[in-house]
């Protein structure tokens, strides 16, 4: 519980526990915030993605479930004979090996997600924010996996070698700045707008990854990345000269994810 510092058990286990000035003083701040449209996940600092307890604060996106669909797909592809089609794997295991670069990693969900997932798999991330790196490094080191992720500030994939990875994944921002007003006022205001808007359409920084994420797969590698009904179709449009082209609805029925194959 995060004014008391204790799990739900405890308080169980001692009904008879009383707050402290300094408890009540800190759950009154916690409620004065939130009632300003604070977002309770900056409030309490934390946020679960894929079974992993994540640091958040202002200078990343709050880890929404409708982005475990991209860790999803990933597993769907791999679960799809994808490995077999050239990708080796490590002696002594079965798992399989291969290179994925995670853009625009925020909080490191996804990384982190992947790296839980495929303990033999070399996982980069990506970010233009140096103050979202931070936190998830920070992440990364609290799931002691700072060792499986390799972090880079950069725009998009610059940089990064050519040719060399078998997925390119990511959750860009792809709201137009003509959908301000149906996007919740909480996120207008207290999340990084840098990690939401994407300009006028929504597809600007999509297309830039769609043309980069060319670059960088190896033949027969995967995009997969996070989308919304919105720009469905016009994502489709990007990627007409791709193959294995796909697009998967969310639990709401809602166009979430676009893969394609190199």
């Amino acid at each position: 519980m995060f004014t008391l510092g204790c799990d739900r058990a405890h308080l169980y286990a001692h009904p008879e526990r009383e707050l402290t000035p300094e408890e009540t003083n800190r759950y009154d701040e916690a409620i004065t915030r939130r009632a300003t449209g604070v977002p309770a996940q900056y409030i309490t600092g934390h946020q679960e993605f894929w079974g992993l307890d994540l640091i958040v604060t202002p200078a990343v996106l709050i880890p929404r479930p409708e982005t475990e669909h991209v860790i999803e797909t990933v597993l769907e592809v791999i679960s799809g004979g994808y490995v077999k089609q050239g990708q080796q794997q490590r002696e002594g295991t079965a798992a399989p090996h291969f290179r994925v670069v995670d853009v625009g990693t925020g909080s490191g969900a996804i990384a982190l997600a992947l790296a839980k997932e495929f303990p033999t798999a070399d996982i980069c991330a990506t970010d233009i924010s140096a103050e979202a790196l931070e936190v998830a490094r920070a992440n990364a080191a609290r799931h002691e996996l700072s060792s499986r992720i390799i972090f880079h500030q950069t725009d998009l994939l610059a940089g990064l070698p050519h040719g060399e990875f078998d997925f390119v994944v990511s959750n860009p921002p792809y709201v137009g700045e003509a959908e301000e007003d149906q996007v919740q006022l909480e996120v207008r205001k207290f999340e990084p707008r840098s990690a939401v808007f994407a300009g006028p359409t929504g597809l600007e920084l999509i297309e830039r990854l769609i043309q980069q994420a060319r670059e960088a797969l190896r033949p027969g590698g995967w995009l997969i990345f996070e989308i919304s009904g919105t720009i469905a179709d016009g994502v489709q449009r990007l990627l007409l000269d791709w193959s294995d082209v796909k697009i998967t609805n969310d639990l709401q029925g809602i166009a979430r994810v676009a893969r394609a194959r190199k």
